[in-house]
């Protein structure tokens, strides 16, 4: 924690952008690195412009630094000269970075301001609970299920067994994620379809009786809004079931040969690609995504089904035109968080998707670290994670932050479970390890996402195991509290809300950062494994119960730390 920093958070960018506004940008530099000269480089039409900075104020613990930022672009770039090194996104270096991991500020429009203070629950409707009030026979393709029968992970079957969760069920178990403490509801798709997943919608006009219809939505979430708790859902804009209403329409789907061949998600037949090239697709599926987000229903927002292969099919490419069309159809204060596995940083420069599920940026790197080497195979590698030491897994989350705007980064969803990947407690292999996961998930910049059952340390060997039945009727293990208190720490907590990221110490086996803003200062520890203990300037230990960095673990400890004194 020794050299220059900058983020885009309110302690260094204290001023939203407006275009054609100048913009205070401010640089924090420790009194043990002693600088000369700082000058702010930035884009200007695709040129540079170049400006001195000036200290402003001193502090106990560091200088800071003033440049005066001109907003020319609705996506202006720009980094530090100080000396002869550059401060970049990506840290301080000595080299010529590209402009890639630039920091950036745009005017887009930030996502809606709720979306910071959130925890999000997701849902699988099909197995979080009964409500008994769904008399709808079983359609023809389901294989009925009873609700502790284990669930089909491989096979015909797998998409077909359906235990009948329903929304009611779901509103009638809003008790439990209040005193969990999650206020966004993640609902997986409610179109009716021909499997239990959904993802091959039939028609996008209403929800499936099986769930209890627009009926039981409209109860949803308006019980939900009246907790002060949001509900978003899931869209598929990349392709619908082969049985949709608007199937085979030619114009609004992909054709490849005149003898009617098409499209389909990775050549599955039930689930053609639609046409992002027709004016006729767009138009429609921007009236559907409105639609949902205004009365009756209200929902708040969308998470939107492999997002990145949306709009994309060979020489076509209409991603970034979809996302923008969606987005331009959300009445104000609706989010738009798109799916993506992989390098996301090319899709969201901020007028598109709101964020991304942030697989590549945070799950995967954090599985890498504190996987035992069980053998999980994280979707999109060629082979079974390998432990990887502190420091490369502190480089792939930077350089992931580090390629996408501020407002990016502090709103995308992070996770460690889903319903497309193995459980956490199944792929970390003990409870202390999925601790240690769960408070980086509660702390990390971005918006903190829960896969039901998590708080019951549900396990499953892959996605579709991953998809079990809630454990309704037994008592809630020690991971519930972990949850729980951890959720509480956030919400507690404006720095982990709303400050910036700095990192600290990093080893092979403990990770350090910084969460600050205006208002508070914290030190967050998680160590995989025994460590060498650390000497840092600690205050009063608000998680964990450590009373100083003593080289135990698996541990995961927030201390709060003094705001340092100005002095001018």
């Amino acid at each position: 924690m020794i050299g220059p920093h900058h983020d885009g958070s309110e302690l260094y960018v204290p001023v939203r952008p407006a275009l054609g506004a100048t913009v205070p940008v401010l640089v924090r530099v420790p009194h043990g690195h002693p600088v000369e000269r700082i000058h702010l480089r930035s884009t200007y039409d695709g040129d540079t412009r170049i400006v001195p900075a000036r200290p402003v104020r001193r502090d106990a613990e560091a200088v800071w630094w003033q440049a005066d930022l001109l907003v020319h672009n609705p996506r202006t770039r720009y980094r530090f000269r100080i000396d002869e090194s550059w401060l970049h996104a990506g840290g301080l270096v000595e080299h010529d970075p590209t402009d890639a991991t630039d920091f950036q500020l745009t005017v887009y429009g930030r996502p809606p301001a709720w979306l910071r203070d959130a925890v999000i629950y997701q849902i699988f409707p099909d197995r979080f609970a009964r409500s008994g009030r769904v008399n709808e026979a079983h359609p023809g393709w389901a294989v009925p299920a009873a609700w502790d029968e284990p669930v089909v992970h491989h096979g015909p079957d797998t998409g077909r067994q359906l235990y009948g969760g329903d929304l009611h069920g779901v509103t009638e178990r809003l008790d439990h994620l209040a005193k969990l403490g999650v206020d966004v509801l993640y609902l997986t798709p409610f179109f009716p379809a021909g499997s239990n997943h959904r993802y091959d919608a039939a028609t996008f006009e209403h929800v499936d009786p099986l769930l209890g219809g627009d009926a039981a939505l409209i109860e949803l979430t308006t019980r939900a809004h009246r907790r002060g708790m949001r509900v978003i859902g899931d869209l598929t804009t990349n392709h619908t079931g082969a049985g949709h209403e608007w199937f085979p329409e030619r114009g609004a789907y992909y054709y490849l040969r005149e003898d009617g061949g098409y499209a389909s998600w990775f050549g599955v037949p039930s689930l053609p690609k639609l046409n992002w090239g027709s004016p006729e697709l767009r138009a429609e599926l921007a009236r559907v995504a409105g639609r949902w987000l205004r009365e009756p229903y209200n929902l708040d927002g969308w998470r939107v089904d492999v997002a990145n292969m949306t709009g994309r099919l060979g020489a076509e490419e209409h991603n970034q035109a979809a996302a923008r069309t969606i987005r331009a159809a959300l009445p104000d204060g609706k989010l738009l968080i798109a799916e993506h596995f992989h390098d996301h940083t090319a899709d969201v420069p901020g007028d598109g998707w709101h964020a991304v599920m942030n697989y590549a940026g945070f799950a995967k790197p954090v599985w890498s670290w504190l996987t035992p080497g069980s053998g999980f195979v994280f979707p999109g590698e060629a082979g079974p994670l390998r432990p990887r030491a502190g420091r490369l897994v502190a480089r792939t989350m930077r350089e992931f932050a580090a390629a996408v705007p501020w407002s990016v980064s502090e709103a995308n969803v992070n996770l460690i479970s889903s319903h497309d990947v193995p459980r956490a407690r199944t792929t970390l292999g003990s409870d202390a390890l999925v601790a240690v996961a769960a408070g980086l998930l509660m702390t990390y910049p971005g918006t903190p996402m829960l896969f039901m059952g998590d708080e019951f340390g549900l396990e499953g060997l892959d996605g579709e195991h991953a998809r079990t039945p809630m454990p309704w009727d037994r008592e809630p293990p020690p991971l519930w509290e972990v949850y729980r208190d951890l959720i509480a720490l956030r919400r507690s907590s404006h720095a982990l809300r709303h400050g910036g990221l700095r990192w600290g110490p990093v080893g092979d086996d403990v990770l350090v950062f910084l969460r600050e803003s205006p208002r508070e200062r914290l030190l967050v520890l998680a160590a995989r494994a025994p460590y060498e203990p650390l000497d840092l300037p600690l205050g009063p230990n608000l998680y964990g119960g450590a009373a100083r960095a003593d080289g135990f673990g698996p541990t995961f400890q927030v201390w709060r730390l003094a705001q340092p004194t100005h002095s001018g």
